[in-house]
């Protein structure tokens, strides 16, 4: 890649007058010695996939191989069609399709892990909510993937995408600044701005913990995903209206590795610490497993 940080990348759109997916569907023929042709045929397949977990999420209200989890993205959505929600129609069904395709995940469903499994609703519920919202034919979420896809290279290769690294802030943090910043390219914000989202992003999400109960990708993992897409929509929102990361986005990429190398391995996917660790918590690792602790 021609980039290895977003101040990189927004000075690669400015000087060729060109967006952040425009650059990655490039370079990511470039890499692969594919034409731009089959690298965008190839990403609008995964498109399709996290199109269809949404789907299946919402109609067959999944329960996940445990039994712990599954019904939630549809109750939320019955919610957000049958009243008034709080988070305003559009918001609420982006946070019933992120849960939909994490419960798509929970019960062995096919998913596009984006960036992990862990964090694969954030980006199908803001885009497929966005769809619906504006109308957009398929060719914009695709060219929103590559610019997803761009953000996450540089979050992947400056930080952390793995809750046994970096804890969940690795996993839903990445994913919330790769919705938010692509979202603000696909609304026509600049790369200036689709790079403050991600600032904007990560920054409210520094910290989180990955402590999965009982070591499955389930609580609380699917609902972070939720509360997540809706992270990203106001991240977006924040930066086409002008707010600016009084912190650079590298920078923040930077303390996103400090603080998961810092944080103990109890709280970095283990499920020996946090949620997973609180007397339910334990007593469902012992109702899964037989005996606490043996995962």
């Amino acid at each position: 890649m021609r980039f290895s940080s977003l101040s990189q990348l927004k000075r690669l759109c400015e000087e060729e007058g060109s967006s952040m997916s425009d650059v990655m569907i490039a370079d990511q023929a470039a890499e692969t010695g594919q034409s731009e042709e089959k690298v965008f045929r190839q990403m609008a397949d995964y498109y399709r996939i996290m199109r269809e977990a949404v789907g299946k999420g919402l109609m067959e209200g999944r329960k996940s191989r445990s039994g712990l989890t599954g019904g939630d993205a549809r109750r939320v959505k019955l919610h957000a069609d049958g009243g008034e929600p709080s988070l305003g129609a559009d918001a609420a069904s982006a946070m019933a399709y992120a849960l939909a395709v994490s419960e798509v995940n929970a019960s062995m469903g096919r998913i596009v892990a984006t960036p992990t499994a862990g964090s694969c609703g954030i980006i199908p519920g803001v885009f497929v909510s966005s769809q619906e919202r504006f109308g957009w034919e398929d060719d914009v979420l695709v060219r929103g993937l590559f610019a997803a896809g761009a953000i996450g290279y540089v979050i992947a290769n400056n930080s952390f995408v793995s809750g046994a690294e970096g804890g969940c802030q690795a996993e839903v943090g990445s994913a919330i600044g790769m919705a938010a910043g692509a979202l603000v390219e696909m609304r026509g914000g600049t790369p200036e701005q689709a790079v403050h989202a991600v600032g904007l992003a990560l920054k409210n999400s520094l910290g989180l913990i990955c402590d999965p109960v009982a070591g499955l990708v389930e609580i609380p993992c699917i609902v972070r995903n939720g509360f997540g897409a809706v992270t990203a929509l106001a991240a977006a929102d924040m930066a086409l209206a002008g707010v600016a990361s009084a912190i650079p986005s590298d920078e923040v990429i930077e303390v996103m590795l400090e603080v998961g190398a810092a944080m103990p391995a109890e709280h970095r996917e283990t499920a020996k610490g946090g949620l997973a660790r609180t007397p339910t918590g334990r007593r469902i690792m012992k109702e899964l497993y037989g005996e606490e602790g043996q995962a």
